[in-house]
């Protein structure tokens, strides 16, 4: 479930409980628009705190690509590069291997290296995305 659509699914139960009150309809709709200004307005709060969360990771990535030292600006793709050639030697190689060889080795994908991998690809296209952004607002 979607953030914003979890925050409304918060305050869905007071707004039914409003309209069980009884009192008149105009108190009514005054109640529910509190929460409803309520709830967007953590919505909203929300929503910015996770654009600067996502401008500050293309900001390190940034850094990162325009570093002066190879291994600032490859470590990611070095990363990746690793991972896939694990994945790939697990389902690809070593089916067919392990069919001629008692010895087909298989490699080991520990669960945090699956995450950091995950965190690697996401983070490389934000900062890609970003680099190109950048570059297209530094020729204008």
């Amino acid at each position: 479930m979607a953030l914003p659509a979890w925050i409304a699914a918060i305050f869905q139960p007071a707004v039914d409980l409003v309209d069980e009150l009884h009192t008149s309809k105009e108190e009514k709709g005054q109640m529910q628009a509190a929460l409803y200004a309520a709830q967007a307005g953590i919505i909203t709060n929300v929503l910015d705190y996770e654009a600067k969360l996502t401008e500050n990771k293309t900001s390190v990535i940034l850094a990162e690509a325009q570093g002066e030292s190879y291994l600032q600006k490859n470590w990611r793709p070095i990363l990746m590069l690793v991972v896939v050639a694990v994945v790939a030697n697990n389902y690809l190689l070593y089916p067919y291997l392990s069919l001629f060889f008692d010895a087909a080795p298989l490699l080991e994908l520990p669960d945090k290296l699956w995450s950091l991998m995950q965190i690697g690809v996401g983070g490389y296209v934000v900062g890609r995305s970003g680099e190109k952004i950048f570059k297209t607002l530094k020729s204008n």
